[in-house]
């Protein structure tokens, strides 16, 4: 058997072809930030075991928007940016793990299959939509600034529907970005079995983090959030009790692996009863 090179797939001769390159994962964006209270029942849901609600707020949400552009080590990607280039929308609820409170992401969509093929690693469940938030710029004849009377718009489609939609109007500087999404990640890496009917193949829970983190000035204003049923989608199942707040932030991150918190995958013996 030949040798093979690649850290994902297609893995060939050369490893050219490989979705995306090994880690790390730099990241430099743009994050527009919704956080607002559910019912704690419908983020319960989402946490598959051997995760349980966050002791505090557990029913508070995040819904991100973020543009990002990303490169790996050799920063070849910016010169060609329709490989560093791409935005998303994540919800992002907490939770706990043996008396630790993590983050979640439990939906995610984005617009570039090299990003789905980063959250098949990280565990995150990536799926294609279509994104869209207002650009901030220096000059003001077509942008807003990241300044107090800033209004920005974010919206996000998946499957030919509106899913949600956003309105931020800046009012002043924030200490925070928000809390829900402030903790480690904790995802689930699951391999589905080959088998009709078998369980899954392989089950981690992982967690993983920012190996460096930079931000920007945070501003928080007054902001205004609408979800949309789907036939497809069950984004508004996580219904808009109350608002928390709204958020804007330039922030750079560098992604270099998480670590193992728990192997799942069912023994061989207890697989075949």
């Amino acid at each position: 058997m030949n040798d093979q090179l690649g850290f994902f797939f297609p893995r060939t001769a050369t490893g050219r072809s490989s979705i995306i390159p090994a880690p790390p994962w730099y990241y430099s964006g743009d994050l527009l930030t919704v956080e607002y209270r559910t019912d704690p029942a419908r983020v319960a849901e989402l946490l598959p075991a051997p995760l349980e609600l966050a002791p505090d707020d557990p029913g508070a949400v995040a819904l991100i928007w973020a543009d990002w552009q990303s490169c790996s080590s050799s920063r070849e990607e910016l010169l060609d940016p329709v490989r560093s280039q791409y935005k998303e929308a994540f919800v992002v609820v907490r939770c706990a793990f043996e008396g630790v409170t993590y983050s979640r992401c439990v939906y995610i969509w984005v617009d570039k299959d090299f990003a789905i093929a980063r959250g098949m690693h990280q565990g995150y469940p990536k799926k294609f939509g279509s994104m869209w938030q207002t650009r901030p710029h220096p000059f003001s004849q077509a942008a807003p600034q990241v300044a107090a009377g800033g209004v920005f718009g974010a919206t996000l489609a998946a499957g030919d529907r509106r899913l949600a939609q956003a309105v931020l109007t800046l009012r002043e500087p924030s200490e925070t970005n928000g809390f829900v999404n402030g903790h480690p990640m904790a995802h689930h890496r699951i391999y589905p079995g080959i088998g009709k009917g078998s369980p899954d193949s392989y089950v981690e829970l992982i967690a993983s983090g920012a190996r460096e983190f930079e931000a920007g000035p945070a501003w928080t204003g007054d902001v205004e959030l609408e979800l949309f049923d789907s036939p497809t989608e069950e984004l508004a199942r996580l219904s808009v009790d109350e608002i928390i707040g709204g958020y804007y932030r330039q922030v750079g991150v560098v992604w270099d692996g998480g670590r193992n918190l728990a192997t799942l995958t069912p023994e061989p013996a207890a697989a075949a009863q």
